[in-house]
């Protein structure tokens, strides 16, 4: 992807996104977010179309955002209080907000579309220097399993209904811990392709980020219904707090 940027995600999925990945428990979600930003602000990195971020803030809580995809936040204004919300669009590795958060959060392996190391360090460090002196950080990302690529490639089929095929083709290149992958949709309308690039980060490796930034690891959780992380959890949701 010779032209992919910062942009290209969001851009081109931002009319499909929440029919893409919708269809998750938005309220158990609420719950952990509501209480972790413990009656302040919150700051959501990679906001997207507001699928968190609308209602957290329909609980009351002040929740603003930040994402590099003008499209992305178009598809948020249109939504009922969207407009409401503040959004700053641009690069979420360099949090370019003001003031400070009791909570801050990226979900849905959104911190993943960093897609070089120093820019996911970068992350970390600038929202050490927005979190209130009792803030957290909240990151809910898959965790990587490599076995699942052939040779440095998957294709995986999904019939979202009658006249839909949906392939998801990967490319994985294990040194550089990058995947390339296209989001392929078949239907009598024709083919769509979205395009996609992630640079994915072990939970260690997160850690370690975390210490760079001033945080250490307060909890970390086998998914949002706080169950235990195993070495069986396919992914985590992992609270940072300050040193």
């Amino acid at each position: 992807m010779d032209e992919y940027t910062a942009a290209t995600y969001g851009d081109r999925l931002a009319g499909v996104y929440d029919s893409f990945y919708g269809s998750v428990d938005v309220e158990l979600r609420m719950d952990v977010l509501e209480e972790l930003a413990a009656g302040g602000r919150a700051l959501e990195l990679g906001i997207g179309t507001g699928s968190f971020a609308l209602p957290l803030a329909a609980r009351g809580v002040e929740v603003h955002g930040i994402d590099v995809s003008e499209a992305m936040v178009e598809q948020l204004r249109a939504k009922e209080g969207g407009e409401s919300v503040p959004v700053t669009v641009g690069d979420f590795a360099g949090v370019e907000v003001e003031g400070t958060f009791s909570l801050v959060y990226v979900i849905n392996n959104t911190l993943f579309m960093l897609t070089e190391q120093e820019a996911q360090v970068r992350c970390f460090e600038n929202v050490a220097a927005h979190l209130d002196e009792s803030g957290v950080f909240l990151v809910d990302a898959f965790v990587p399993d490599v076995t699942r690529f052939d040779r440095g490639q998957e294709v995986r089929a999904r019939l979202p209904d009658l006249e839909t095929v949906r392939l998801d083709v990967s490319t994985h290149d294990p040194m550089k811990q990058l995947v390339d992958f296209r989001h392929v949709l078949l239907s009598e309308a024709g083919v769509r392709v979205y395009p996609a690039r992630l640079r994915y980060a072990w939970p260690s490796e997160l850690d370690l980020m975390a210490r760079l930034a001033g945080l250490r690891l307060r909890e970390r959780w086998g998914d949002w219904d706080r169950s235990a992380f195993t070495a069986k959890s396919e992914g985590h949701v992992s609270v940072y707090e300050r040193a």
